[in-house]
């Protein structure tokens, strides 16, 4: 005699079925009955609740639920009771014995008999302590991120190189058009370049792959007036290593290139007559060009010396500007005057 094997359709094969997956579930299952308490979980429910699961059963869902998540839930499940929803999905805190916090995403669906009438409740309980905890290490992340950025003026931007698509962050288009700017693209972005500067501001060599980071210095019309900012650009590529984006942080650095370029010049020039000094002569010669030679004339102030001591060195400094500004009225623009002793 052979026995019929058992179907799906067999009750008892059902039963068995919804038994193992409900004992072996590696998520939290638990069955709730319409006053809330709880009547059957598993094991992996247990371990959430860090608690014998015989000390669980009987327990109402508020007793481990943290009293600032409860309100919420009893509201829903009040809501399925009434047959206004069929189910509900909840983040809430669980409170483990010792006070410790489990964060958890509830998903709860009325079980009902043949008529329709809710007779208990099933709840599959995730723990998502992890993912929250990063959650959090995001956003302080963010928050810090936001204070660094107002402390600079600038902003981000990015491009899909598969799409052209271009946009600027909402502080880098406020810093640009005002507190009311929307956001710009491409074509709007470098309209705003200076037309000596496209070249610095060029993103060919990234999109193409040339390179996978570079900085740019180019100046920029702003709600400020023209500023000069320094942009890192870096490449983004899929695993295949094929572009895919750019993204990049404009900072305004005005102040900063004028302080260089202002030590550049002090470096080349005298501080108090404005004439070159000798390494800015040097440079400034150096780069001359003529096809008929240069003349060079040498002045040297004679009883220079006297006036300083007959009259002090802020006069002595006088007579030094004065000669430096009747020097340079009587030369051509292309000429070079330079103050190459001192005292």
């Amino acid at each position: 005699m052979v026995a019929e094997p058992y179907t799906a359709d067999d009750p008892e094969t059902r039963l068995a079925l919804f038994d193992f997956a409900f004992e072996n579930a590696p998520i939290g299952i638990a069955l709730v009955d319409l006053g809330g308490r709880i009547i059957r979980g598993n094991t992996a429910f247990a371990k959430l609740l860090a608690l014998p699961l015989e000390k669980v059963l009987g327990t109402h869902f508020r007793d481990f639920t943290h009293p600032d998540d409860i309100e919420a839930d009893l509201i829903l499940f009040q809501q399925v009771l009434q047959g206004r929803r069929d189910g509900y999905t909840i983040e809430k805190r669980y409170l483990r014995p010792f006070g410790e916090i489990v964060h958890v995403l509830i998903h709860v669906a009325a079980m009902r008999d043949a008529g329709g009438k809710v007779v208990r409740f099933i709840s599959q309980i995730e723990d998502i302590t992890r993912h929250k905890a990063h959650e959090r290490q995001l956003a302080e992340r963010a928050a810090q991120l936001e204070l660094a950025l107002e402390a600079v003026r600038g902003g981000f931007w990015q491009m899909d190189i598969l799409t052209g698509k271009f946009e600027t962050s909402d502080r880098l288009a406020q810093f640009i058009g005002g507190p009311t700017a929307a956001r710009l693209d491409l074509e709007r972005y470098v309209n705003r370049v200076n037309v000596n500067d496209g070249a610095q501001a060029d993103l060919t060599p990234l999109i193409a792959g040339e390179l996978d980071q570079n900085v740019a210095e180019y100046r920029l019309d702003t709600v400020h007036g023209e500023r000069w900012m320094r942009c890192d650009r870096r490449l983004l590529r899929d695993n295949d290593g094929r572009p895919v984006n750019i993204v990049g942080m404009a900072i305004d650095f005005t102040e900063e290139r004028r302080r260089i370029e202002m030590l550049e010049e002090t470096a080349r020039t005298d501080v108090l007559t404005g004439l070159l000094n000798r390494r800015g002569l040097s440079m400034e010669f150096a780069a001359l060009k003529s096809v008929d030679g240069f003349a060079v004339l040498a002045l040297d102030l004679d009883g220079f010396k006297e006036v300083n001591d007959a009259h002090g060195h802020a006069m002595g400094d006088v007579v030094l500007q004065t000669t430096a500004a009747r020097l340079t009225s009587a030369v051509r623009e292309s000429d070079l005057v330079a103050r190459t002793g001192g005292r």
